[in-house]
């Protein structure tokens, strides 16, 4: 897997993360979306230039030019529900993208620290030789990540695979690199070392789909 993590790098994105970290910023719930959404088209931006392409002739009213134009069948899948505001920021930019989604959450058994993940809903378009781009604003462990790509399996084997996050930890990143193909790219704004003993991510920035949407029943 190649990881491209911006964490160290001096760019707006710093900005954007500092809001949705900020507890005085990311109460403002439209702007905590509108946050995600830029930085998953910053991602996309990054990420378009390791993306296949091919050399077209444009006519212009004047005459003709030569541009490299990318030519990749992609499919953006995110993660319900918190995966919406990111999915849309990837979508601004892939805009001739099919779209899938899948709903997954963490079970955590008797209200206690051990969980797992369950998945009750997808909704995709074949995936067999396209480019595949699972987006979901938090990487904490990667065990959700890794539920939903192996039910997306059942639709096809993509012929490249590109997760973008906005956060992770240490240990989710590395839990992908484990289970995820060779030739996957994880785009990634941020990552912070720690989990709490919940899976959390430390310092982070909160639950990223209830700042976005509001709470929810526990489950």
């Amino acid at each position: 897997m190649t990881v491209h993590d911006f964490t160290s790098q001096s760019s707006l994105l710093n900005q954007f993360i500092s809001e949705l970290r900020d507890v005085s910023i990311q109460k403002d719930a439209m702007r905590f979306r509108r946050n995600i959404e830029r930085v998953g088209e910053i991602l996309s931006y990054e990420c378009s230039k390791v993306l296949e392409n091919t050399s077209q002739t444009i006519t212009t009213p004047l005459g003709s030019k030569k541009m490299q134009l990318p030519i990749n069948d992609i499919v953006i899948c995110s993660i319900l529900r918190a995966g919406l505001p990111l999915h849309q920021g990837v979508l601004n930019y892939f805009d001739q993208a099919e779209n899938a989604f899948v709903s997954a959450y963490r079970h955590h058994i008797n209200d206690g620290d051990e969980f797992e993940i369950v998945v009750n809903y997808m909704a995709t378009p074949s995936l067999e030789g396209k480019t595949l781009v699972l987006v979901d604003p938090m990487l904490a462990t990667g065990r959700t990540m890794k539920s939903v790509y192996e039910v997306l399996l059942q639709e096809g084997t993509p012929k490249n695979l590109h997760i973008i996050s906005v956060l992770g930890s240490t240990e989710g990143v590395e839990y992908v690199q484990e289970h995820f193909p060779l030739h996957t790219h994880l785009w990634i704004a941020a990552v912070d070392n720690q989990l709490n003993s919940r899976g959390y991510i430390v310092p982070g920035l909160g639950d990223a789909g209830d700042l976005a949407y509001g709470t929810k029943r526990s489950n």
